[in-house]
């Protein structure tokens, strides 16, 4: 569940706070919320990301102490594709406008159909963001290779 509470896909202390409380109660395994390899996978400019080694340095302090308590840490990967560059729910969750920071949604397809029950508030794909998602799949493999990964390194 997106906690929208990232500051530039960095995690915060709310992370520290909200995911430690699950370990510190026993809870074997504590999952952070979808995360971006991208920021172009982000739902809203709130979302947390690991797509510099910055951000996965910031959750190292947070698996520390999941780890610490006891508990395995976990990471789910995400992208948001057409609901991308979007506001926080309780704004809206309408598509960004430039002015608001907005940022070209990529999907897997483009199409001239909006669907689902997102499809009024999320922007359409081009077709040049379409061959951009081709690029998604070697950052999640990247990421998981890399000694970034707060998760799978020590």
């Amino acid at each position: 569940m997106c906690q929208y509470s990232s500051v530039d896909g960095h995690p915060t202390d709310w992370h520290l706070v909200h995911l430690g409380a699950f370990a510190r109660g026993g809870a074997a395994l504590v999952f952070t919320e979808a995360t971006a390899v991208t920021p172009e996978g982000r739902i809203s400019p709130q979302d947390a990301g690991i797509w510099t080694e910055a951000q996965a340095h910031d959750y190292r302090r947070i698996t520390a102490f999941i780890k610490g308590q006891g508990a395995v840490p976990g990471i789910q990967l995400a992208h948001a594709g057409r609901k991308a560059s979007c506001d926080k729910p309780w704004n809206g969750g309408k598509s960004l406008g430039g002015a608001h920071g907005a940022w070209e949604t990529v999907a897997c397809a483009s199409s001239s159909t909006r669907l689902g029950p997102l499809a009024s508030r999320s922007a359409m794909p081009s077709s040049a963001a379409v061959q951009a998602t081709c690029d998604i799949k070697p950052a999640w493999i990247s990421f998981m290779n890399s000694r970034a990964c707060p998760i799978c390194s020590p």
